[in-house]
């Protein structure tokens, strides 16, 4: 099996029919409602690619899906975000109260999966766990602070993408690696190359809030715009001329008059240079790894497809 359906598989005997059922239906709800697997299926493409065994590494690609699905669901909270992966966001058929208490659970589940992993490597594991979720604590409080923030740069932006989005890939790669023996130095690289490719995954998610395709991105189009974040396009667009942006902020109709802006300060051209920069860097920590080239194409090819994709 891929890794993809490797955790797939394993996402689907999760049992959640449990009671009280107010608890555990969001659950399954959240953890059924698709999404890319990626994050779990990097810890297990890290093992391959050092000869480690799947079902060794197959508790820490679970924790790593379960929590961060637990960040989805209480961000929508704080978002107010109606949409996720194309279906209603877990408070919105559920109720606020049953998305934060789920929420909660599953970051329970999440530690309760690490349990299976073997003794010697489990306080490792946690370590990095816990680390993780601190800073991605700490990038999701800097995101709200930057709403009201005017004095965000570009470096700052960068910074909290780093921890909102980043640690967590790059965590994955770097557990997947260390359960597999791999030396320090391949784990570092991973983590390296997971932090790059994070920034680029996210730069393109912020393009796609802007020109993707409303029928297959899950969310509605301009959603960063209505909301005020400052994204990598917001705060290009500011520094080129801040007038002209803070103009089409007071139109009616808000997201076509920014998106005009856009376009006439070549913001998407920017946006797109730096993340084939980004991804570059990445690609970079990969070819310093020491293993034959066929070992490391599938973390290639998920580079191409996380900046390349549309939706």
């Amino acid at each position: 099996m891929t890794p993809f359906e490797t955790i797939q598989s394993a996402v689907q005997s999760l049992n959640w029919d449990k009671t009280p059922q107010g608890l555990y239906e969001p659950i399954d709800y959240a953890l059924s409602s698709g999404g890319k697997r990626l994050r779990p299926a990097l810890v297990i493409m890290a093992s391959d690619m050092f000869g480690g065994n799947r079902e060794k590494a197959l508790p820490a690609a679970l924790a790593l899906e379960i929590f961060h699905n637990f960040t989805l669901l209480h961000d929508d909270v704080m978002d107010h975000a109606a949409t996720r992966r194309g279906r209603p966001t877990v408070h919105k058929q559920f109720g606020t109260n049953a998305a934060i208490l789920s929420g909660d659970q599953m970051l329970i589940e999440a530690y309760a999966q690490l349990e299976a992993i073997e003794t010697d490597k489990l306080p490792q594991v946690i370590h990095w766990f816990s680390q993780m979720a601190t800073q991605i604590c700490e990038g999701q409080q800097l995101d709200v602070d930057f709403e009201q923030k005017t004095d965000v740069t570009i470096d700052d932006y960068l910074y909290m993408i780093r921890l909102k989005t980043s640690v967590l890939l790059a965590n994955a790669l770097r557990t997947g690696a260390y359960l597999a023996n791999a030396t320090t130095q391949q784990q570092n690289l991973l983590y390296e190359f997971g932090i790059n490719i994070g920034i680029a995954f996210q730069l393109q998610d912020d393009l796609l809030d802007v020109y993707g395709n409303p029928d297959t991105f899950g969310k509605k189009i301009g959603g960063d715009i209505m909301e005020g974040k400052k994204t990598f396009l917001y705060l290009t667009a500011q520094a080129q001329n801040n007038n002209l942006l803070e103009k089409a902020l007071k139109e009616k109709d808000k997201i076509h008059a920014v998106t005009q802006v856009y376009n006439q300060l070549d913001v998407r051209q920017t946006t797109e240079k730096e993340i084939v920069n980004f991804t570059n860097k990445a690609l970079q920590c990969l070819d310093n790894i020491q293993v034959s080239d066929n070992l490391k194409q599938p973390l290639r090819d998920i580079a191409f497809k996380l900046t390349k994709r549309n939706d």
